[in-house]
């Protein structure tokens, strides 16, 4: 899955496929923003405004 237009993606459907990516893929967010390309701030403004939280220890968005 491409998250490059994870902007105009579902927030709920964007979480779990970042989730999935971070725990099947990559090591942390950091790794997932930088493979991709994408705004890491940018990222977790769209998911916040969903009501999700990064959390670095869990490595995940809840």
């Amino acid at each position: 899955m491409d998250l490059s237009k994870f902007e105009s993606m579902d927030p709920i459907m964007l979480m779990s496929i970042v989730n999935m990516k971070i725990r099947d893929d990559f090591q942390d967010l950091d790794e997932l923003v930088k493979f991709y390309d994408i705004d890491r701030q940018k990222l977790i403004d769209k998911l916040a405004s969903a009501g999700f939280e990064y959390l670095p220890e869990a490595k995940q968005f809840r």
